[in-house]
């Protein structure tokens, strides 16, 4: 075990301080340096918000502060001050011992961040065992508090409890307690609510500028989120390809950008208001399911079996043309819902019609045929393509099982890629080779490629930057409009939900709670469970300057 003197926060001067701080790439990189001339300061009390596309080097800085940079990337100049400690010049047991008293990190993904054979309690202890001389039952009485004060629900089930069995919201907070509970004089947010929806993602905003008040914790929060910024930022800076561009207070930034890169983010920033789309003339859908059920049977014994009602009576239609938005809280059934319909997961009850015939319980062959009817483009890009395989391999696998010549779905990759705006040279290149906007460009190719009728988009957008995100959002409507394709969107952003849907979808608990035009869910929701999702959309007020 490990003492240690605590790190407080003294004078005038920042807590943070970069200053021009240069950081290189490998050989062979898009570019030399991850980033250059990165010079800004966060002071006590305040909130800084990096902001850039990915690749702009925001992690990249956060990682540099820890000391947490792979070794394929180093500091070739610069300072990173900590309370006017030059951290570069630190040794490696220097930096640990800072990590978690005088400056801590919320990672993006808290399952990846917690270790899964731990309970959380015996997490959160390994912080306090090694930088305290507290007594086991003394960290437990602080370990308890700092649940407590995070909002955990029954913090001594909580304590003994593993990350696998609390939600992704719980999660999320407990790594928030693991990084607050020595109150650090700095706290890095990398990207700690992209995953979560608006509700959760608004409980969790508000701890963080809560715990943050409390203790005149100094906060750098990265994120692509402009609602959360607009929420959360005291000041801003925006990168480009690992440039500080613009930086200054919020609202001068976010409604008096000087630079085009900035004002090109702000116009992408998709508003609640429901875009104007064209009316779909009325059809036979292509796709209908009435009375829809999922019902999971948990736990191995008798005496602790139970019954988990996934999704309940759920009836939807999706329209030659149309988009059809699912919106609900992590839990809904929202993904559920998608996967039944896909017969990804088989429903427990209900009817699925397609092609004028039920898909509920079909034979294994036509649910095959079915398949090909209706395709889905998953949420995360990165794990949805084989990274052994070329990206032209993945598209035209497809259409191979399906009994197209080699050479005809070759020539239909080689349109596609025209199509999702990638040169056809592309389909000879691997996923790695790929940014996260173009990987979900070549996952939207590889669903069309089997000639599909209706197109599942499970979350296909959150993880995008806005500009990207607006890039996909244009080019699926531009899709739908010259293949008269029936869209099912799965989504937690609100923001997005109304850029691109035609119908709206409101799922709790797995039950629709409420569905209408896109524009009467957005403008008059009735139901008040619709009415607190909205008011809990961070930033839904502000007014982003573009220009």
């Amino acid at each position: 075990m490990q003492a240690m003197e605590r790190t407080t926060v003294t004078g005038t001067g920042p807590v943070l301080a970069v200053r021009d701080l240069w950081v290189t790439l490998p050989a062979g990189s898009d570019r030399p340096l991850a980033v250059r001339h990165i010079s800004f300061e966060v002071a006590p009390g305040r909130i800084m918000c990096l902001l850039g596309e990915s690749g702009s080097g925001k992690s990249v800085i956060a990682q540099a502060v820890m000391g947490l940079l792979p070794p394929t990337l180093k500091p070739c100049a610069g300072r990173i001050e900590l309370l006017g400690e030059n951290l570069l010049e630190a040794s490696t047991r220097r930096l640990r011992a800072l990590r978690g008293v005088a400056m801590a990190m919320v990672f993006q993904e808290p399952m990846t961040a917690l270790n899964p054979v731990m309970t959380c309690g015996a997490q959160v202890d390994e912080v306090l065992a090694w930088h305290t001389d507290l007594r086991p039952a003394e960290r437990r009485a602080r370990i308890l508090e700092i649940f407590a004060r995070t909002r955990l629900p029954e913090p001594e089930r909580i304590y003994s409890a593993y990350p696998h069995q609390l939600s992704g919201g719980q999660r999320q907070r407990i790594v928030i307690a693991i990084a607050m509970i020595l109150r650090p004089a700095l706290l890095i947010c990398d990207e700690p609510t992209t995953a979560l929806d608006v509700t959760t993602q608004a409980e969790i905003l508000k701890l963080i500028r809560e715990l943050q008040a409390e203790s005149g914790t100094a906060v750098l929060f990265i994120t692509h989120d402009f609602g959360v910024v607009a929420e959360i930022a005291d000041d801003v800076a925006v990168l480009q390809l690992g440039e500080l561009i613009e930086q200054g207070p919020k609202e001068a930034v976010l409604r008096r950008p000087q630079e085009p890169y900035t004002k090109m983010l702000l116009g992408a920033v998709p508003r609640l208001r429901p875009a104007g789309r064209p009316e779909v003339k009325a059809a036979a859908p292509l796709l209908k399911a009435s009375g829809l059920a999922k019902t999971y049977v948990t736990g191995n014994w008798p005496a602790r079996r139970g019954i988990v009602q996934a999704v309940q009576d759920v009836a939807l239609a999706v329209h030659a043309g149309e988009t059809v938005g699912i919106v609900g809280e992590s839990g809904s059934g929202k993904s559920t819902v998608a996967r039944c319909i896909a017969r990804l997961i088989e429903p427990s009850a209900g009817e699925i019609w397609a092609q004028g015939r039920s898909m509920a319980k079909a034979a294994k062959r036509d649910i095959s045929a079915f398949r090909r009817t209706v395709q889905v483009v998953f949420q995360d890009p990165y794990r949805s393509l084989n990274p052994r395989q070329t990206v032209g391999a993945s598209i035209v696998e497809g259409p191979l099982n399906f009994g197209v010549p080699a050479r005809q779905a070759w020539a239909r990759a080689e349109e596609l890629m025209h199509l999702v705006r990638l040169n056809p040279d592309a389909l000879q290149r691997y996923p790695s080779e790929f940014s996260g906007g173009q990987r979900q460009r070549i996952c939207i190719a590889r669903a069309l490629a089997c000639d599909p009728e209706v197109l599942i988009a499970d979350e296909a957008v959150s993880a995008l930057d806005v500009s990207v995100q607006a890039q996909i959002i244009a080019l699926l409507n531009d899709i739908q409009q010259r293949l008269k394709l029936g869209i099912l969107f799965i989504t937690h952003d609100l923001r997005v939900a109304s850029q691109i849907c035609d119908r709206v979808i409101v799922m709790r608990q797995g039950r629709i709670v409420e569905q209408g035009s896109a524009r009467d869910i957005f403008l008059s929701p009735r139901q008040p469970y619709t009415q607190a999702l909205l008011a809990a959309a961070p930033g839904q007020d502000y007014e982003f300057g573009a220009g």
